[in-house]
């Protein structure tokens, strides 16, 4: 650095993670070895989204600014040789989204030093990141704590003359979780024909979409559960769970460039037949103690992220038929489950406590999730192959940690049916597909 030996930013309390509202503080700090002539010394903070169209791309096509604020530290001048501190203090708006970083584009955020020097002379710079949290609370999102309920019939061919009638039929207890939390499934299968089904999937997917001119639809498989087919002419009932990871919450309030939804797709190989469960990943845990107080009110599958007030009480539940009869009057048998995407090596589902996640979006999982080490130069979370900025909170402040959550390679399907895009939306091969529309 020639004359400048240090020239770092560094943040009240080492705090690396806000949330809207609040205020960033820190020191510009400067060390040099002689004197330096200055004309100004300015400390900018910025925010922004950025989206393109090729994988990776640093060139953005599209771009919005949710912060740009900039401070003079120090006016025209020259630093002795030593150390110098130069306090800054920026205010966050209150509309700004959380932090995000995908294949296609980010919302990034960082403070900015510059040392402004005489003409032909070299300008120092330095710039450092920090991460926004807005949190999405779900006890915001009407109907949240409704179990999402979805059945389909499929009448089917057979030995070329045969004809068949499946009902599938599946619902989950709520449909808004944080991570941590477990999802509770329940799926009936009516196999009215002659064939016996192909297996039953339950497959929790991310879509995030990318609004360009063409917009991009990044669909991953998060988890999946595979559990066993239904005899010809039997009615059966398989009930799993699935511990929603770290993963970042549904929507980003106060980006209008990228969307985050989730759902859980429960489908048969044979005959082909898919439902969709659409579901919320939040940060703040649903209060059902709260939302059952509430009176009731018409169930709306459309809920939205922010809606004012606290969701109506849920329905009473099912009572669950006697000896193992359905409601016709037909034997029903349990299907058991083959696969799990998170088992650990020794085929025992992973125990996972709910409170050590706390409010945060993402913490870390245990080690035998873990495959290969992942080389990375600053702290993210890699979920199946996206790279997202986490947050843990402790007693004192959050902070960003490293995560690795990876499904093994025997869960990773080639492709991932396209359950939010326009039907005439086209994949792109990989293990993750983006849709281009």
């Amino acid at each position: 650095m020639g004359k400048l030996q240090l020239f770092d930013i560094t943040f009240t309390d080492n705090k690396l993670v806000y949330g809207p509202g609040e205020s960033i503080s820190g020191t510009v700090k400067i060390r040099t070895s002689n004197s330096l002539q200055y004309k100004a010394i300015k400390v900018t903070c910025h925010g922004s989204c950025g989206i393109s169209n090729k994988l990776n791309d640093a060139s953005w096509i599209l771009e919005e600014q949710y912060l740009n604020s900039m401070l003079s530290v120090a006016d025209k001048g020259t630093l002795a040789p030593g150390e110098h501190s130069f306090p800054f203090q920026f205010l966050i708006p209150e509309a700004v989204p959380t932090s995000f970083e995908g294949p296609f584009g980010k919302i990034i955020y960082r403070v900015r030093a510059v040392i402004d020097t005489p003409r032909f002379t070299k300008d120092y710079k330095i710039q450092k990141p920090f991460y926004i949290l807005n949190m999405l609370n779900l006890n915001k999102v009407s109907g949240i704590e409704r179990p999402s309920y979805a059945v389909t019939t499929k009448k089917f061919s057979y030995l070329l003359v045969k004809t068949g009638t499946l009902m599938l039929k599946a619902r989950t207890d709520m449909r808004g979780y944080i991570p941590g939390q477990i999802i509770k499934l329940a799926t009936e299968i009516h196999n009215k024909s002659g064939k016996d089904t192909g297996c039953v999937l339950a497959t929790l997917i991310q879509k995030v979409t990318y609004k360009t001119k063409r917009p991009l639809f990044d669909l991953r498989t998060i988890a999946e559960v595979e559990g066993a087919g239904v005899k010809a002419g039997k009615h059966a009932e398989w009930r799993e769970q699935i511990i929603v990871p770290p993963l970042p919450q549904s929507a980003l309030n106060g980006c209008s460039l990228i969307d985050i939804d989730y759902c859980l797709q429960v489908s048969l190989k044979s005959p082909e037949t898919v439902i969709i469960l659409p579901i919320y990943i939040g940060n703040i845990a649903l209060n059902l103690s709260l939302s059952r107080s509430m009176p009731s009110s018409p169930d709306h599958c459309g809920v939205a992220p922010g809606a004012a007030g606290v969701a109506p009480s849920a329905p009473p539940a099912e009572e669950e038929p006697e000896n193992g009869m359905c409601a016709g009057g037909i034997a029903s048998e349990e299907i058991p489950t083959k696969s799990h995407s998170q088992q650990d090596p020794s085929g025992q589902q992973v125990s996972m406590s709910p409170s050590a996640f706390s409010h945060a979006p993402g913490a870390a999982l245990p080690p035998s999730h873990t495959s290969a080490p992942i080389r990375s130069d600053k702290l993210r979370c890699v979920c199946v192959s996206i790279n997202v900025e986490f947050f843990l909170e402790t007693l004192f402040s959050p902070f960003v940690t490293l995560c690795f959550y990876l499904l093994s390679l025997e869960y990773i399907k080639p492709k991932v049916p396209n359950v939010f895009a326009p039907s005439s939306a086209t994949f792109c091969g990989g293990t993750n597909d983006t849709i281009m529309n």
